[in-house]
């Protein structure tokens, strides 16, 4: 079954995550249009390969040019209209970069996976743990006393209803009796009196009434009170939680339309409220008495609704997608000056007479500006659109939104060239973009106010990791939204929180994220031997921040590999052939035990931009393993060679001078074959001779690059000696197959 139609069958809460994917540069509507086609080609190669990703951008055009006359032929003017801006739009966007676009596609495609696999689980788990069914059960209460709320409030709707009924009845037999008091027959007396009594004892009936209506508006306001603390403090305070942690990388966020509904249902019933004290003000400037309990309560009961109605309409005005630049949609919080970026705002209160009533305006930096005090802080210009009008058109869901799709900001240069003196590098200054509204009622008007998350501005995309792992430290450790001094002294971070983090790094780009001996290894490099320890503090120097001259950051490094598998090793990592972090005390103990010919494949912790190497072992003439690592491959080697094409036709130069290939069994004990086969550049070929009197392919014969590593044979024949090592001896090991003696070579092989 087709991945869209699968996504569609969703429930509203899986589908606006799906929602969350797209925006102006990849809409939706390719999505739909083109769903069959996108599905039925490799994006994850294309991002990779420029020529590919040329081809699928022209592919993409040719697609739209036929989904355009399909519309013609219908007489669909308005979709035609829509099909020449997306085709305009994207030629705008990718034209130069194709490459960009199938990155796009890629991430939208493997983020939609994501979602039906979450979907997929929660259905097969139905509720899950224990903790799951607690959350279901607090939200199945909520749900009831909020919607208990809604009926409250339509009793007292009755009640009003019933005492206006009883006040008009009143009042017509009380004029009534007036009247006929002013005869003077007084055989009419004791129907007077009689009529008297009748009138006393329904006074004594209204004034009940008008109590009761008053206690019942008063109850009603203090349970909403109750609920609404709920809603504000906990709900939305632990969906703004799991936003940030989303924005890192970790689970995808709740959608907001629980949220929503419960908020609307709110407003509607305090609005209802209003409108129903409106009514008994009008019943008591028609009638009025001492003590009317109308009176003595009216004033505090409609104080009271409005804090309420204006405290939950200021709490529901929130960032629904964080700023994020669409070149870059795992990375959002980070921006670079100059590029446009996109940041939704959601109302969650939905009352159709707001609708295109809210004009929304973006500052940045709006509260640093009036009081920012850090020397060397930079400031900036916010370009672009910065009003929006919220609408109900704005959303798939119909919720009350307003998206800003081309801001962009620009450092105000008037300012003074920035210096090394303050105190924070621009990777560690945060910003914010602050949001302003005004909702205006008869007898009301509520100023909105709400703000991004602290956000990285940057000037040159190398910053981008640096920038990234602020917002990995920010949102990882605080849930302050304002906190835009918090690297003046950062905390330290627990193992165990940057452990997960760390994992969601991978998972977030890939389809796998870190396993517990992956963790362990970077724990090591983190901790030494306190990784054990899953409450062991990492301070911010030491992940981000050069130790000595002649290290790099630990994020820099894990940067490096994370760029290495998105672009060249990205369906070995999914297919876990690769160990990649492992020690090399790790390795030796893995590989000692083994079939000679046996690797692994395992991360350079020598290069920071990223590199791969494999080890294996062999048998010395007395049984003792020995161990033999090459040159670790960089994306330089990797963008000439595929990775499994280099463990192919990988070979050693042996003492003979005849080139063979020692690896043989992938770890455990995996035939190489098996493992890479599918990856292969091409499948192998039998070997057959060449006809020389008629040649195919012109008499050419087939070339291809392999790695050969030129040994001397000395270095054979010492190679005993180095065993057994000590860690120490493992450096000079890996010299034993020495990088500057490793040569690619074109090696022919003849055709028939």
């Amino acid at each position: 079954m087709a991945q869209w139609y699968q996504l569609q069958q969703l429930e509203s809460k899986f589908l606006e995550q799906v929602d969350q994917l797209y925006d102006d540069s990849f809409p939706m509507e390719i999505r739909q249009y083109l769903s069959q086609w996108i599905e039925s080609h490799d994006w994850e190669m294309a991002a990779v390969n420029d020529s590919l990703a040329t081809l699928r951008f022209h592919d993409l055009l040719s697609q739209l040019d036929d989904q355009y006359s399909r519309f013609a032929l219908e007489n669909n003017f308005l979709m035609q209209h829509n099909i020449r801006k997306i085709k305009r739009n994207l030629q705008v966007h990718f034209q130069e970069d194709p490459v960009q676009m199938a990155m796009i596609i890629s991430n939208c495609l493997r983020e939609e996976a994501k979602i039906l696999a979450t979907a997929k689980k929660a259905e097969m788990d139905n509720i899950g743990s224990t903790q799951n069914t607690a959350m279901v059960e607090k939200h199945k209460e909520l749900d009831m006393k909020v919607r208990d709320i809604k009926n409250r409030v339509q009793e007292t709707e009755q009640k009003i209803k019933s005492l206006e009924d009883l006040q008009d009845e009143h009042d017509f037999k009380y004029k009534t009796l007036q009247s006929r008091e002013h005869e003077a027959n007084c055989a009419n007396q004791l129907e007077i009196r009689r009529e008297e009594l009748m009138i006393r004892n329904m006074f004594i009936e209204l004034n009940m009434k008008r109590e009761e209506v008053v206690c019942k508006i008063a109850e009603t306001l203090n349970l909403t009170e109750q609920i609404q603390c709920a809603l504000i403090t906990d709900e939305l305070v632990e969906w703004k939680r799991r936003q940030q942690i989303a924005c890192i990388g970790g689970p995808p966020n709740t959608c907001l339309d629980q949220l929503q509904t419960w908020f609307t249902i709110l407003a509607e019933s305090l609005q209802q409220i209003r409108q129903q004290l409106k009514k008994l003000e009008e019943l008591e400037q028609k009638y009025t008495y001492e003590n009317d309990p109308i009176t003595q309560k009216k004033n505090f009961l409609e104080d009271r609704v409005h804090f309420l109605f204006r405290s939950l309409i200021q709490s529901s005005f929130v960032v629904e997608r964080q700023p994020c630049m669409p070149t870059h949609p795992q990375r959002p919080l980070v921006l670079k000056t100059g590029v446009q970026f996109t940041v939704k705002l959601r109302l969650l209160v939905k009352l159709q007479e707001l609708n295109y009533q809210l004009r929304v305006k973006a500052s940045f930096d709006k509260d640093v500006n009036e009081k920012n005090t850090v020397k060397g802080f930079r400031k900036f210009n916010i370009l672009g659109t910065s009003t929006k009008v919220m609408n109900m058109e704005e959303s798939t869901n119909g919720s009350l939104a307003a998206e800003f799709r081309h801001l962009q900001l620009k450092e105000q240069k008037n300012t003074g060239s920035r210096t090394n003196e303050g105190p924070l590098i621009v990777t560690e200054e945060l910003h914010s973009i602050s949001f302003e509204t005004q909702l205006c009622q008869p007898g009301l008007v509520i100023d909105l106010e709400t703000s991004s998350l602290p956000l990285v501005v940057i000037s040159n995309v190398s910053q981008l990791p640096s920038g990234w792992a602020s917002i990995l430290w920010y949102n990882m450790l605080t849930s302050e939204p304002k906190n835009l001094s918090f690297f003046l002294n950062p905390p330290a971070a627990r193992w165990s929180q940057l452990s997960e983090v760390l994992s969601w790094q991978f998972s977030s780009v890939t389809k796998r994220g870190l396993n517990t001996e992956q963790l362990s290894m970077l724990g090591e490099k983190l901790l030494g031997p306190h990784a054990s320890n899953p409450e062991g503090l990492i301070p911010w120097t030491k992940f981000c921040k050069n130790i000595n001259e002649k290290a790099f950051p630990f994020w820099l490094w894990i940067e490096g590999i994370l760029e290495l598998i998105k672009r060249h090793l990205l369906a070995l990592w999914n297919d876990g052939c690769i160990m990649g972090f492992v020690s090399k005390e790790r390795e030796r103990a893995l590989l000692k035990d083994k079939k000679p010919g046996t690797f692994l494949l395992r991360f350079s912790e020598s290069s920071r931009d990223g590199a791969i190497t494999f080890t294996w072992v062999e048998r010395s003439q007395n049984d003792e393993p020995q161990f033999h690592a090459v040159e670790p491959y960089t994306k330089r080697e990797l963008s000439a060679v595929t990775f499994p094409d280099i463990i192919r036709n990988y070979k050693v130069m042996a003492a003979e001078n005849i080139p063979e290939n020692p690896l043989r069994f992938l770890y455990p004990c995996i035939p190489k074959d098996n493992a890479f086969g599918k990856y292969y550049s091409r499948p192998a070929e039998p070997s057959e001779p060449m006809d020389v009197d008629n040649p195919k392919g012109g008499g050419y014969m087939k070339t291809e690059l392999i790695s050969v590593s030129e040994v001397h044979p000395s270095r054979l024949q010492g190679a005993d000696n180095l065993l057994p090592m000590s860690p120490e001896d493992y450096g000079e090991l890996e010299k034993f197959i020495n990088p500057a003696e490793i040569n690619t070579v074109m090696c022919a092989t003849y055709t028939s």
